[in-house]
């Protein structure tokens, strides 16, 4: 059995963890001096709405080794054997080093475990952890072993696009993307600054003016970048412009071929201290570097079985 998990800068919605039935661990948000655990006991709603009125800036701390440890422990109380935990970048967090630490932890104690685990630095942030995580449960779901899902996630890490457009501009200032003379040029402007992932971080690769331009902007690059082979869903993430993300979602299917599943997924309250209110973003798996013959052949099959379930289902 395979147990996948998580923190919660994943940001993947409560249907979509107990459907696959993903275990969590919680970053701490500290706003005005308490301190909430992200999803647990705040919102993402009930955050966006006092977002405006926060005379401080939230700030947020990782989990703790024990956190993970707690998830490891009752997994393997519950008979999973091999346990798959996909963290945000260690790039923006120390996430990642928390649970490779749980790990040490429990092999420290329970030195003749058979049990498997594996810790991914997913190099991303939000939905792009959020992407892997999903693709490995619906890949798992398929039939996929613990070995092909490890070495999926390392080979791909790496090819998660991530697109993030901020509308507030202040938040990459007081995070030290933007200086304030390029701040003032942009609102001046209403250029809105695009952002991706590199080597693990935060990094500004485009700014457009206005979101039809972000907009354009994000379809001319999935036209151009997006596995088609691999990419069988993209994720489309908001912060507080659920309206955006839908336009963004009606976009790619009137002007792109893509047939896949789109889902549109709120931040978190542990990204949306970050990000600020009205980001948008979108995430799919692009061009890159190509499975050996093994892992191809193997999902591959495992592809053509899904497809072939459906065609059955359909024909009843």
């Amino acid at each position: 059995m395979i147990k996948i998990m998580a923190d919660s800068t994943c940001d993947l919605p409560k249907d979509i963890i107990d459907k696959y039935n993903i275990s969590i661990a919680p970053l701490i948000v500290n706003i005005n001096g308490r301190s909430y655990r992200d999803k647990v006991d705040i919102t993402a709603n009930e955050f966006y709405e006092m977002f405006a009125s926060l005379e401080k800036n939230p700030t947020t701390s990782m989990p703790s080794p024990d956190e993970y440890l707690k998830i490891i422990n009752k997994a393997v109380e519950e008979g999973y054997t091999e346990i798959l935990c996909i963290c945000m970048s260690s790039g923006t967090s120390g996430a990642y080093q928390s649970a490779v630490i749980a790990k040490d932890y429990y092999f420290e104690e329970y030195p003749d475990s058979n049990v498997k685990i594996h810790v991914v630095d997913s190099k991303s942030m939000s939905h792009g952890s959020g992407w892997l995580i999903l693709k490995s449960a619906r890949m798992r779901e398929n039939g996929a072993t613990f070995e092909e899902l490890v070495e999926f996630n390392e080979k791909y890490k790496k090819n998660i696009k991530h697109f993030l457009s901020i509308d507030d501009l202040s938040h990459l200032i007081r995070s030290g993307r933007l200086s304030n003379a390029s701040a003032f040029i942009g609102k001046l402007l209403k250029l809105r600054p695009i952002m991706t992932m590199k080597h693990g971080k935060g990094s500004i690769v485009a700014k457009e003016r206005g979101e039809k331009k972000v907009l354009k902007h994000y379809i001319s690059e999935f036209i151009d970048r997006n596995d088609w082979y691999l990419t069988d869903f993209i994720i489309i993430g908001y912060t507080s412009a659920i309206e955006v993300a839908n336009r963004l979602k009606d976009k790619i299917l009137d002007e792109t071929k893509f047939d896949g599943d789109i889902y549109i997924m709120q931040m978190g309250v542990a990204v949306g201290t970050h990000v600020g209110l009205g980001a948008i973003s979108m995430f799919f798996l692009e061009k890159g570097h190509k499975m050996d013959n093994l892992l191809f052949n193997r999902m591959h099959e495992l592809m053509e079985k899904k497809k072939e379930f459906i065609g059955k289902f359909k024909n009843k």
